[in-house]
């Protein structure tokens, strides 16, 4: 699943070519992905102008005023910019029109979305879908204190917390095993036994390893591809994620795997305790 990197990568290829630019026209090759289209979105986006494109956890927000496109990639979703008249392929659902320049969405699997929100900011924010986000980490406002705090009733293992997207959002299995591994924390630890001090490496690491994850492109996994089609490349930092019984880049010794929450774990345990 494309998380907080791949996505934040597609924002920036994409915002500073289409804001500013106004839609001519919306094709939809599908009734729903994984919750209906908005009906009649070419009369509804016909004539707009984009505005900006934000972020808020995996989800992106298209603001065209009075009314924003929410979209999210599901589990193997793209956004790719292509030019008027290609042709689209069996999994290419959506296109967003801007005179020459087509937002296109991809998604095999139909397991993202894309939803209209009626009215401004306001409105956004309150919608279910991310009403209940956690905290942004790469947000001034994630320091160790406030993971520290967040987390002292929580006795479920260090990982499973990252991935609470109700706490923390962005951060899928990649990034949490990367970023523990970074702070030398084993992944079962209970959250509420860490403390201040290892989570104040907690939060460096995962700052680091989700800029650096974003300044690689993001991970290509499955379908994943940047806005021009290039793959990421942060699949060849990994230190763990994906890399069961293979040496630890640090110690040499092999890098085991577990199966945490239904996802499986990767981590050394020689570097992490």
């Amino acid at each position: 699943m494309p998380e907080l990197p791949e996505v934040e990568v597609t924002r920036r290829g994409i915002a500073p070519r289409l804001t500013g630019k106004v839609v001519s026209g919306v094709i939809a090759r599908t009734a729903a992905l994984r919750y209906p289209l908005p009906q009649h979105l070419n009369k509804l986006l016909a004539g707009r102008m984009l505005r900006g494109i934000t972020r808020r956890g995996k989800y992106m927000l298209l603001d065209f005023g009075e009314g924003a496109l929410l979209l999210h990639l599901g589990m193997s979703g793209s956004l790719r910019l292509v030019a008027r008249g290609s042709p689209a392929g069996k999994h290419d659902h959506l296109d967003l029109e801007f005179g020459n320049s087509v937002l296109r969405l991809r998604d095999p699997r139909r397991f993202g979305a894309a939803l209209w929100i009626e009215g401004g900011a306001e409105k956004q924010t309150v919608h279910p879908l991310l009403a209940n986000l956690g905290i942004e980490p790469l947000d001034a406002e994630f320091t160790p204190s406030w993971l520290f705090l967040a987390t002292r009733q929580r006795t479920a293992a260090i990982k499973q917390v990252l991935m609470d997207s109700r706490l923390i959002v962005g951060i899928g299995n990649i990034y949490a095993a990367e970023s523990l591994f970074r702070a030398g924390i084993d992944p079962r630890t209970p959250a509420s036994r860490i403390s201040l001090r290892r989570y104040a490496r907690l939060v460096h690491a995962i700052r680091a390893t989700l800029e650096d994850a974003i300044a690689a492109g993001g991970s290509s996994l499955r379908d994943f591809t940047q806005s021009d089609g290039s793959p990421g490349y942060f699949q060849q930092q990994y230190f763990v994620y994906g890399r069961s019984g293979e040496p630890c880049r640090s110690c040499g010794k092999p890098i085991l795997s577990l199966r945490q929450g239904q996802r499986s774990t990767c981590f050394c345990r020689h570097c992490q305790r």
